[in-house]
């Protein structure tokens, strides 16, 4: 048995996958560092473009303060930024000068490694990001081997892919994620091996949903077998559609007889923290989930899923979600059977529910998907259905899309945006719309602090604030006195 390092996902991964990656903001995240970095991780799954994304949309916060403020409270926690390669926010491939922009600018901010995620898995695009990554820092960077169920994965096409990836010297690792908790533990044990065979020594780690009750399973499998690293949602934000849960994890991991490198008094403290958000803040928390041989079939990663079924629910749709479901794994069949993977679950599960919610079948295609099938995303793992690619691409629309102009150079964007704005300003005005930068640079810095226990009564007031007749509000009792005036801000 050999000694196990973690990887916690609960800030990205474990707030996408359970609260939508809505549920977390700044604070959150910032009063949890230092408890976080008390626990010796081997990294933080900690953000993405899109995640980065979320937080100017929803928050108003700073997504470049974000990662400083926490890289500054945790210095020796590496963290994490996931990403498809040569892709920033917008769903278009950039152009690589402005990629190498992003990438200097993430490791400036405190960004310690990156995942490079090719959902196609084509070797050129993993490499040349990999390059730019190193040639702008000195960051980590991981190669994904994203795990699906098709003839066409198998074995061999994850340790070919990851041969031919490892001849770069800029991949210092590697892992195993699947996203969809597809992976069983008879899997596991033809996996890893042919994997570990063909990238030598590097290390290989895995990232495993439990959204069928798996992940825990092929986890431990694979700590038999010589995974460096398994990746873990804590407390509340592990289990669901999440990560394996890291108490649980750990346990288990000791009674297999492994070594686990985690400060345990620091995780309890850590879990007790993570559950006092989610109670504060409403957020439900992940739990053991029961095998469901129909996501073997459909594939849907969590996160997607609960982003539907907001969705649906805003709609006062919730009863067609089986019926979403149902869909989703036709129209992957159809587009050839994309791995669930961003960007490609989000088009196939959107364009599911069009297809159910509207007057017929493909009447409305995203322009995700019509780019999917003009080979914009790649080459399919398979081909398109004839006829839902005639369907597609026989409307006025993909003609359009057909002659759109290809990302803008970066020396074109300077020219739109001004060369006077700082780099992290100019990176998410050139692919977000304006009015919710603008916001986002209005609202200022985040708050420092955070306290669970102050949530309910933050929220009962600014509640109270928001109505028209409640003009100033006094809460007093013995030696204590609250006054909340018109116009004062939480």
């Amino acid at each position: 048995m050999t000694a196990i390092r973690l990887v916690d996902v609960t800030m990205r991964d474990g707030n996408q996958s359970l609260w939508g990656a809505t549920g977390l903001n700044t604070a959150h995240m910032l009063q949890a560092a230092a408890l976080t970095e008390a626990c010796g991780f081997r990294a933080i799954d900690f953000t993405s473009s899109s995640h980065m994304a979320v937080a100017v949309r929803y928050f108003q916060n700073n997504p470049w303060e974000r990662l400083r403020r926490m890289a500054a409270a945790m210095p020796t926690t590496p963290l994490q930024f996931i990403t498809t390669g040569l892709r920033f926010i917008a769903w278009q491939q950039a152009d690589p000068e402005f990629m190498r922009l992003v990438y200097r600018a993430l490791q400036a901010n405190g960004v310690g490694r990156f995942v490079l995620l090719d959902p196609m898995h084509e070797v050129p695009a993993v490499v040349e990001a990999a390059r730019l990554v190193k040639q702008e820092g000195d960051a980590e960077v991981m190669a994904a081997l994203t795990f699906t169920l098709s003839e066409f994965h198998t074995d061999q096409f994850y340790a070919d892919f990851a041969r031919a990836v490892g001849q770069s010297p800029d991949i210092d690792l590697f892992y195993i994620k699947d996203p969809g908790g597809l992976l069983s533990m008879d899997r596991a044990r033809t996996l890893v091996p042919a994997v570990k065979a063909a990238i030598g020594n590097r290390p290989l780690e895995i990232h495993a949903h439990t959204t069928i009750g798996q992940g825990m399973l092929s986890s431990l499998e694979a700590a038999k077998l010589g995974i460096s690293a398994i990746h873990v949602g804590v407390g509340p934000g592990g289990d669901g559609s999440s990560l394996p849960e890291a108490n649980r994890m750990v346990s288990n991991l000791e009674d297999a007889g492994h070594t686990v490198e985690i400060d345990k008094d620091a995780l309890a403290r850590l879990t007790t923290y993570w559950k006092r958000v989610a109670l504060a803040e409403g957020l439900p928390p992940g739990t053991p989930q029961n095998f469901d041989a129909s996501f073997l079939r459909h594939q849907i990663a969590g996160g997607v899923m609960t982003t539907t079924a907001r969705q649906l629910d805003e709609l006062g749709l919730s009863d067609r979600l089986p019926a979403v479901i149902a869909e989703t794994e036709q129209v992957r069949a159809e587009l050839g059977y994309p791995i669930m993977v961003t960007p490609f679950p989000q088009m196939v599960m959107s364009q599911a529910l069009t297809n159910v919610i509207g007057d017929r079948r493909y009447g409305q295609v995203s322009d995700q998907v019509i780019r999917y099938c003009m080979g914009k995303f790649g080459k399919p793992t398979s081909p398109v259905d004839p006829r839902v690619l005639a369907t597609i691409l026989d409307r006025p629309r993909a003609r359009e899309l057909e002659d759109e102009p290809t990302f803008p150079a970066l020396a074109d964007l300077r020219r739109q945006f001004g060369h006077h704005l700082p780099d992290e300003e100019f990176l998410l005005r050139a692919v977000m719309p304006g009015e919710q930068v603008d916001a986002m640079l209005a609202a200022g810095p985040s708050r420092a602090t955070y306290s669970p226990q102050a949530a309910p009564i933050l929220s009962l007031l600014r509640s109270l604030a928001a109505k028209p007749d409640a003009r100033d509000l006094v809460i007093e009792r013995p030696g204590f006195r609250l006054a909340l005036h018109a116009g004062a801000s939480l």
